[in-house]
C-alpha cells in the first residue's frame, strides 16, 4: 500500500492519473444531471440515489463550485507536466506538487460536498481553503519557474542542457524564451486569478451569484460582474496557452519556427492579459481590441507549433524513401494519433471556438444581438464548454503516450479521442450557429440530428475514458504491475538528474 500510494502522490505519472480520475468521477455523475439526462428521466433518480440537496434557485452557485472543481484539477495537470518537463529546483517541485494537490482535493470534495449535499458551511470554508493553496502553488510556481537564474541558461545557441541538441529560442545572454513563456503564462494566471476571487470575497456585500451567459445583455453592467466575465475568459485561454507550450515542449519544439514562435507567445499573453485587465478600468471601450490584438499573436504562434510539429513527423516517417510522394508523408504525418492529435486539435480549435468567437465579436452587433436572447446564450456556452472539452483531449492524448501505449492500442486510442471529440465538437459547432442557415420552424430536424452526434460522440469519449480508468484500477491490484514499472522508470530519471 505504501508503494502504491507513492506512486500516485509522488510521481508525475501517478498525480495525472489521480487528477484525471477524479474529473472522470465529477463528469460521469454530474453529467447525469444534465438536460438530455433530465428529459429521460435519468437526473431524477440520480439525485434521490445519491441524496443531492438540489434548490433551482441555487442553480448559478452550484455550476460555478462544479466548474472551479473541475477546473482546479486541470490546472492541477498542467502543473504536474511541468514540474515533470522543465528542470527546476527540488524544494520548488516537491512544494509545489504538495501544495496543489491537497489544494484541488479540497476545492472538489468539499466544494461539491458543500454545492450538492447540504450547505455545511465548514465544506465551503475548506473549499476556500483549497482554492487559496492552489493560489500559493501558483506563486511558488512562478518562482521556481524564473527563467533569469544561470543555472536554467542555455549554454550554447544548440543546445538545452548537456547534451542537447537543435537549435532554440534564447537572447545573447543565454536565456530560454520558452521558459520565459512558461513563465509569463504562469504569472498572468496568478493575477488573473484574483479576477474571480475579488467579487468571490465580496459575497453578502452587496455581490451575488451569477452566470456570465445570463447578464450579456444588461446595458450596463457593475465592475464586479466585468471582472467576473474577465476572469473567466482570461483563465480558459491561458489553460489552452499553457497546454500548447507543453505539447511543444514534449514534442521538443525547436528550429526557426521555435524562435519565432516564443516572442510571439510572450506578447500575446501579455497584451491579451493587459486588455482582458483593462475591462475593469476606463478602457473598457477598447479592451476587446487589445484582446484581439494580443490573441492573434498567441494563435500564430500554436500555428507554427503545427507546422513544425507536422513537417518533422513527414519528414522523419518518410526518412528511409529517397523520393517519399506526397501522399507518403500525409501517412507518416497521420501515422501516430497521440502526437498528431493534440496540434490538429488545435487546428479544430480554430474551426469551433477561436474562430467562431472571433467572428462572433466582430459581428455582434449586426447579426448576434438581432438574434433571441436565448441563441446567443447558446453560443457563449456551447464556446466555453468546447474550448475545455479540446483541452481536455489533448491532455488524454499526452497522458497515452505518458503510459507508452504502443501498436493498435495505441492507434485505437487515439483515433478513437480525435473522432468522437470532434463529432460531438463540430455538432455542437453547427447547433451554435443554426440560426445562420435555418430558420426556428424548420430547425427539429436538425436539431434532432445534432443531439444525437453530440450524445454519441462525449457518451462514448466518457466510455472510452471509463475502460482507460479501469485498466489502470486493476492494475493498481496486480503486485508488478504496470505501476511499479512507471515508478522505477521515473525514480531512474530523477537519478540521473
Amino acid at each position: 500500500m505504501k508503494d502504491r500510494f507513492n506512486y500516485l502522490f509522488t510521481s508525475t505519472k501517478g498525480l495525472i492519473l489521480v487528477a484525471i480520475a477524479m474529473i472522470a468521477v465529477v463528469t460521469a455523475v454530474w453529467g447525469m444531471l444534465s438536460g438530455p439526462m433530465a428529459e429521460m428521466g435519468v437526473r431524477e433518480v440520480v439525485i434521490k440515489l445519491l441524496g443531492m440537496d438540489i434548490v433551482q434557485s441555487e442553480r448559478e452557485g452550484r455550476i460555478i463550485i462544479l466548474y472551479h472543481s473541475i477546473a482546479m484539477a486541470v490546472v492541477a495537470i498542467e502543473t504536474y507536466m511541468i514540474t515533470g518537463l522543465l528542470k527546476m529546483k527540488e524544494f520548488f517541485k516537491m512544494s509545489v506538487r504538495v501544495l496543489i494537490t491537497v489544494g484541488y482535493i479540497l476545492t472538489m470534495v468539499f466544494g461539491m460536498g458543500f454545492a450538492y449535499f447540504g450547505h455545511n458551511w465548514a465544506f465551503h470554508g475548506l473549499y476556500i481553503t483549497g482554492l487559496s493553496l492552489i493560489f500559493f502553488a501558483g506563486v511558488l510556481l512562478c518562482i521556481g519557474l524564473w527563467p533569469w537564474d544561470p543555472a536554467y541558461y542555455l549554454p550554447s545557441p544548440s543546445g538545452r542542457g548537456v547534451g542537447g541538441e537543435g537549435d532554440y529560442a534564447r537572447t545573447k545572454k543565454g536565456v530560454d524564451l520558452e521558459r520565459v513563456a512558461f513563465f509569463t503564462t504562469a504569472v498572468t494566471t496568478v493575477i488573473s486569478a484574483l479576477f474571480g476571487a475579488v467579487p468571490g470575497s465580496y459575497y453578502g456585500h452587496g455581490f451575488e451569484t451569477f452566470l456570465a451567459e445570463n447578464v450579456i445583455r444588461y446595458p450596463h453592467k457593475s465592475v464586479m460582474e466585468y471582472s467576473v466575465i474577465g476572469h473567466l475568459h482570461i483563465m480558459l485561454a491561458l489553460i489552452a496557452i499553457m497546454i500548447t507550450l507543453i505539447i511543444g515542449r514534449w514534442l521538443n519544439f525547436k528550429g526557426a519556427w521555435h524562435k519565432v514562435a516564443m516572442p510571439l507567445m510572450i506578447l500575446g499573453c501579455i497584451v491579451l492579459n493587459l486588455g482582458v485587465w483593462g475591462v475593469v478600468t476606463p478602457l473598457e471601450p477598447i479592451a476587446h481590441m487589445i484582446i484581439y490584438v494580443g490573441a492573434t499573436p498567441s494563435m500564430l504562434a500554436a500555428l507554427f507549433l503545427l507546422i513544425w510539429s507536422w513537417g518533422k513527423f513527414a519528414k522523419d516517417g518518410t526518412a528511409h524513401l529517397a523520393k517519399p510522394t506526397f501522399f507518403q508523408k500525409l501517412g507518416a504525418m497521420v501515422s501516430d494519433p497521440l502526437k498528431f492529435g493534440p496540434t490538429w486539435q488545435m487546428l479544430f480549435m480554430n474551426f469551433t471556438t477561436s474562430g467562431i468567437g472571433i467572428f462572433m465579436a466582430v459581428k455582434l452587433d449586426e447579426i448576434f444581438r438581432l438574434w433571441p436572447a436565448r441563441e446567443e446564450r447558446i453560443e457563449l456556452t456551447g464556446h466555453w464548454h468546447a474550448l475545455s472539452a479540446i483541452i481536455a483531449t489533448i491532455i488524454l492524448m499526452y497522458y497515452g503516450d505518458m503510459l507508452g501505449l504502443k501498436g493498435k492500442v495505441r492507434q485505437i486510442y487515439g483515433w478513437s479521442i480525435i473522432f468522437l471529440s470532434d463529432l460531438a465538437l463540430g455538432a455542437v459547432t453547427v447547433f451554435e450557429m443554426k440560426r445562420l442557415f435555418i430558420g426556428e420552424a424548420e430547425q427539429q430536424p436538425l436539431v434532432n440530428l445534432l443531439m444525437y452526434m453530440i450524445d454519441f460522440g462525449l457518451g462514448f469519449l466518457l466510455v472510452l475514458l471509463a475502460v482507460v480508468m479501469v485498466w489502470r484500477l486493476i492494475d493498481l491490484f496486480k503486485p508488478k504491475g504496470r505501476w511499479t514499472e512507471e515508478a522505477a522508470h521515473e525514480l531512474a530519471q530523477e537519478v540521473m538528474k
